[in-house]
């Protein structure tokens, strides 16, 4: 039996809809990626999954309970890690985590326990008896996901859990996300980092408008919905509005995106098209500093889909 079931999920906020029929399942031992951008409907799906939030119609269980009518038993079973920090700043580490566990009825000896073992498994464990005033920001996004930890869950719903992490911070982060899927918990990854989605996530449900638009392996999806080949153009100059209607014409559906210094288009045919689109964009004006010939990404897949990208 799947450890997290979601089926026909709807959520209306007056005129507006959240949520529009959402399904999918979540499987122990695998991590399931919600991958779309600021307002898809990320954060109220985990909230209903959380039981914060009720929904308007559809089900949601959390091992096999009811996440409203069983509210109790199914948030047995989840570590809730939201995008707001939870975590009292004048209180220690350590004294954080033992009121977590104190929320969820864990004996003092236990939750003892548990908290030095969640703290030496964030890398916390020299900081446990320090005010959480004086972490750093990554720091207390690590403290953030221990208090969801510190019950010993076996599904973890986390709602973009590495924003505002750098480099380095994320890619640790992502390295205890692969440590607890080998322990066999569900986890459940909002993020709109589509390299993140790509990075972690046995399965992706693209999630746009409140709807699921595809749902697969990060691999499948890019083969599926990804085009062929990317041209990716690296300019020296700005790539300003005529540069972009001028790679729409040779972009599949006319479809193109920009990422920083960088233009891509999609093709078919680069053998053909790479030579003339270079010309045409060096005659209006364009310093190409460099051409790639690229694999899709999950954001061309989303692009694709979607027509426009994720930071939008």
């Amino acid at each position: 039996m799947p450890l997290v079931e979601v089926k026909d999920l709807i959520k209306r906020y007056g005129e507006v809809e959240a949520l529009r029929g959402v399904s999918f399942t979540v499987e122990a031992g695998e991590v399931f990626g919600l991958l779309g951008p600021n307002g898809a409907g990320k954060t109220t799906l985990m909230r209903i999954l959380a039981g914060l939030t009720p929904p308007s119609s559809g089900t949601a269980r959390i091992g096999g309970y009811d996440v409203i009518a069983e509210r109790v038993r199914a948030q047995q079973h989840i570590g809730y890690c939201p995008q707001d920090l939870l975590i009292y700043e004048d209180l220690t580490g350590r004294e954080n985590l033992l009121f977590f566990a104190a929320l969820r009825g864990i004996p003092r000896s236990e939750a003892c326990r548990r908290a030095d073992e969640v703290l030496k498994f964030l890398g916390l464990a020299e900081w446990g008896d320090q005010l959480v005033k004086k972490y750093s920001g990554g720091m207390k996004r690590r403290l953030n996901l221990a208090a969801a930890l510190v019950h010993d869950p076996d599904v973890l719903l986390l709602d973009e859990p590495t924003v505002g992490f750098d480099p380095h911070a994320r890619h640790e982060l992502w390295n205890l996300l692969r440590q607890l899927r080998r322990e066999g918990r569900a986890i459940l990854l909002a993020t709109h980092y589509m390299e993140e989605a790509d990075a972690l996530c046995d399965r992706v449900a693209i999630i746009d408008q409140g709807r699921i638009v595809a749902l697969d392996t990060p691999e499948a999806l890019k083969r599926q919905y990804g085009p062929p080949t990317v041209l990716a153009f690296l300019l020296a100059t700005e790539i300003s509005d005529p540069l972009i209607d001028i790679a729409r014409e040779f972009s599949e559906e006319g479809k193109v995106l920009v990422c920083g210094e960088e233009l891509r288009i999609y093709v078919r045919n680069p053998e053909a098209i790479l030579p003339t689109a270079t010309q045409r964009l060096i005659e209006a004006g364009a310093r190409i500093r460099e051409v790639r010939v690229a694999e899709p990404t999950l954001e061309d897949v989303f692009v694709r889909l979607t027509g426009r990208r994720l930071e939008e």
